[in-house]
């Protein structure tokens, strides 16, 4: 069993699937999320003509991904409102790691299909989507489609919270359904906040218990770069 200053563990298994310009499978702990980025060139129509790329996000969660199967989106005929949430939430993390104009006009979309779920499938779409998004810009690069590289820095996301009065890392499900206080924190790999999302379910919560959560989140993030990068190299 985890300490509550620890990580789960978390191995990214890249080139996890032939056809998309970049694809890992994150596993961390006993979430698993397959994140695939593909590249086309076509863009959304306010970007035709700019110049101007995008960066855009699918996120889904597979009938067997829970205990109880989750029903899916097109028998309902429209997506849940959590998995829109969820989705727009990756597209603006990812697209604040990439310089769109030397992106050139192209569209790369990073799908997030969650094999199994136990708590943090977002952290682990958005990590796991950064890793992929970098290896297919690395790949353009490399076939001279990008002369520049557009990426500016690594983004990556870890959950935090108050779980029994005690600030706690990388919340499972266990963690995450019962924490007073629950917070994911997304950042740049140069210690800045991309997004903070944070909710008191029980009682308020003051500054200094922020500090501490975000504190915790700045060290679980440092080690998540690294293996990033690790990733991506490898």
């Amino acid at each position: 069993m985890k300490k509550a200053n620890e990580l789960r563990k978390i191995e990214f298994v890249r080139d996890f699937t032939k056809y998309a310009a970049g694809s890992v499978l994150v596993k961390w702990g006993n979430t698993w999320v397959l994140c695939t980025a593909s590249v086309s060139d076509k863009v959304p129509p306010f970007l035709k003509g700019t110049g101007k790329g995008w960066v855009t996000a699918e996120y889904s969660m597979l009938p067997g991904s829970t205990r109880d199967r989750k029903e899916r989106d097109i028998k309902k005929l429209k997506q849940d409102a959590r998995s829109t949430e969820i989705q727009r939430l990756v597209g603006r993390s990812l697209r604040a790691a990439v310089d769109m104009q030397k992106l050139g006009e192209r569209m790369i979309t990073v799908d997030c299909d969650v094999l199994q779920a136990d708590g943090g499938t977002r952290c682990a779409s958005i990590t796991g989507g950064m890793v992929a998004l970098e290896i297919a810009i690395r790949k353009l690069m490399k076939e001279k489609f990008i002369e520049s590289d557009p990426l500016i820095h690594r983004i990556a996301a870890v959950s935090v919270g108050v779980c029994g009065g005690k600030p706690t890392l990388d919340l499972d499900y266990e963690h995450d359904s019962t924490a007073d206080v629950d917070f994911n924190v997304v950042m740049t790999d140069d210690g800045r906040f991309v997004e903070l999302q944070g909710t008191a379910e029980h009682e308020p919560f003051g500054y200094d218990a922020l500090e501490s959560l975000l504190a915790l989140a700045r060290k679980g993030l440092k080690k998540i770069f690294t293996l990033q990068k690790n990733a991506v190299n490898g």
